[in-house]
């Protein structure tokens, strides 16, 4: 997983703000317009754009101009990173709290027929 550590380190700081994380859900309806995107919020274009910049130099989106319309996509293939990182985070967990149920299995029967 450390290959992966800078990658999900630019993706988790991308998450962590909540107008990028809204853009991420509109954009999971499939593809929009920068004008679009911004509608909702209330803030300048160009403060809207370090956001859809940040999202881009992420790898969580990318952007494709057609005349004088930027439009905005997911990028699956980034997500899979997100998603192997938190797997094996699960599978870590998963096993301690199933040691740490044991022991209490134990301690519990261990202690009942004292």
């Amino acid at each position: 997983m450390e290959q992966y550590s800078h990658q999900l380190n630019g993706i988790f700081q991308a998450l962590a703000d909540p107008t990028r994380r809204a853009v991420l859900a509109q954009l999971g309806k499939g593809p929009a317009s920068i004008s679009d995107l911004a509608q909702p919020f209330d803030m300048a274009l160009p403060s809207f754009m370090k956001h859809i910049h940040f999202l881009e130099g992420s790898g969580l989106i990318r952007t494709q101009k057609a005349g004088r319309v930027r439009t905005c996509a997911i990028e699956k293939e980034r997500f899979a990173a997100i998603e192997a990182w938190l797997s094996a985070q699960r599978a870590l967990w998963e096993g301690r709290t199933d040691r740490l149920e044991q022991f209490v299995i134990k301690a519990q029967k261990n202690g009942g027929s004292q």
